[in-house]
């Protein structure tokens, strides 16, 4: 790499983020000293550290001495002792996002943008190309479950990468070719909480992408159709809406399969695919990563095979099987943290096991979302069947006056909602399912926070 022949250590502020591991194991592979500290050290971090890199529990100022180049996590405190000694030693510091774009310059790039499916859509991007012999680079926010690995060097021309909107950021990228999956109204805090804002780094984004580049956008999301007349670069849209370049039809649920035909209008030719997930939004995805593929001039027998073979990406409605007391149920875990998300992990439980009652295990990440949302919370959890919710995941934001996990299990028990908890502690979940499994087949693990430990839990009690 050509732009980093004066740069040999390279130190993670906050490694432990999925986007930071990612970023950290590809310089990694490719021959750079790689230190990073974060506050607890995860199964992940413990299989980097076995990779080779240096990881430190805690941040002190002397994991800074000596290094080239600081990375540092959006998460990142003002006032962390290590961002604050670089800046004494006068140590170059960049956030991820930019890390990512200078990686990308010596590539065909692909980043992957939106509120919704980005890890997904990647993964199944990745996926395809993998399949068809190109040896993609990636880097994803999530665990591909066929790898076990957010990221991984490839040894052909091209990077896919998922772009992250939360923090802004990801306005440092410059990829050749672009996906948008959607936008919603999340991640506000970082914009003013103007939703306008959020609009306009989309924007930015979509610009970055080269004249001779071109973007793949949902046409069916409304909030895409009100800034594409803003964009100037080549649009190709995939939608179920008639409009779209390439129209998505007929998708039906057989034998654990989901099956669709997309129409390429430009060229009048059908095609038929078929994804071993459920859910509407899962289509969305899959039809995203395909568009890119064809564009790509991947031949449509390897994109078939690379969808209908994919296994799934980590905590994105990632099954787990159970024995309790002798009873076999199933565990669904799921990453969604927005009501769009959680709904669309609702409608696919639904949509594969129709006549099986589940129990969601929800807890609400970040009282500003809490907060934004509440009214569209409040709407989807409605809709399950049992519920146990958790305190909100506070991921270092101050408590807000009347925004709390209580106050929302009684405006839910207000709607009429007749099966619903507050559960102030992981074992009390541990304690529910031993008292209650026998009415239910499904439990879900639902959310971005600490839910991910209750998981670990269930499965240690109970996985076959």
């Amino acid at each position: 790499m050509k732009p980093f022949k004066k740069i040999k250590k390279i130190h993670f502020v906050g490694i432990g983020g999925a986007g930071m591991i990612g970023i950290a194991r590809v310089l990694l592979q490719k021959g750079y000293i790689v230190s990073g500290s974060d506050l607890s050290i995860s199964k992940d971090l413990q299989k980097l550290k076995k990779e080779g890199a240096k990881v430190s529990k805690g941040h002190h100022k002397s994991n800074v001495e000596n290094k080239d180049l600081i990375v540092l996590s959006s998460a990142i405190n003002k006032n962390n002792p290590e961002l604050l000694h670089a800046k004494k030693l006068g140590i170059t510091i960049i956030p991820r996002a930019e890390m990512l774009g200078s990686i990308m310059r010596d590539y065909d790039s692909i980043a992957i943008a939106g509120s919704h499916g980005k890890t997904t859509t990647t993964s199944m991007l990745a996926r395809i190309f993998t399949e068809a012999g190109l040896s993609p680079t990636y880097v994803i926010g999530g665990k591909v479950l066929s790898s076990d690995n957010n990221s991984d060097l490839g040894s052909g021309d091209y990077l896919i990468a998922e772009a992250d909107e939360s923090d802004g950021s990801f306005i440092h990228l410059h990829p050749n070719a672009a996906i948008l999956t959607n936008i919603d109204d999340d991640h506000l805090v970082h914009y003013d909480n103007k939703f306008e804002n959020l609009l306009d780094s989309f924007v930015t984004f979509l610009e970055n992408v080269p004249f001779f580049g071109y973007i793949i956008i949902n046409n069916d999301d409304k909030n895409i159709r009100k800034i594409s007349r803003r964009i100037s670069r080549k649009q190709i849209s995939f939608g179920f809406s008639k409009s779209s370049d390439f129209q998505i039809e007929e998708n039906n649920y057989i034998k654990g399969f989901q099956n669709f035909k997309i129409i390429n209008k430009s060229q009048d030719t059908n095609y038929n695919f078929k994804i071993p997930t459920p859910g509407r939004h899962n289509i969305y995805n899959a039809v995203a990563a395909a568009v890119m593929s064809i564009e790509e001039g991947i031949p449509i027998g390897k994109i078939k095979k690379g969808l209908s073979s994919f296994s799934g990406v980590g905590r994105r409605y990632e099954k787990h099987n159970l024995l309790i007391n002798g009873k076999k149920k199933l565990l669904i875990d799921d990453y969604g943290h927005h009501p769009v998300e959680v709904l669309s992990n609702l409608k696919a439980v639904k949509q594969e096991f129709p006549l099986k009652k589940s129990c969601m295990i929800f807890q609400p990440h970040r009282f500003s979302r809490t907060a934004q949302l509440y009214d569209q919370f409040l709407d989807v959890l409605n809709k399950t069947s049992a519920l146990l919710m958790l305190n909100i995941y506070p991921a270092s934001e101050k408590p807000i006056k009347g925004i709390n996990s209580s106050s929302m299990i009684q405006s839910l028990k207000q709607k009429g909602h007749k099966d619903c908890y507050l559960i102030k502690n992981n074992n009390d979940v541990l304690k529910f399912i031993e008292e209650n499994h026998k009415n239910f087949d499904i439990f879900v693990t639902q959310g971005a926070g600490s839910v991910s430990g209750v998981c670990e839990l269930i499965k240690e009690r109970w996985k076959i």
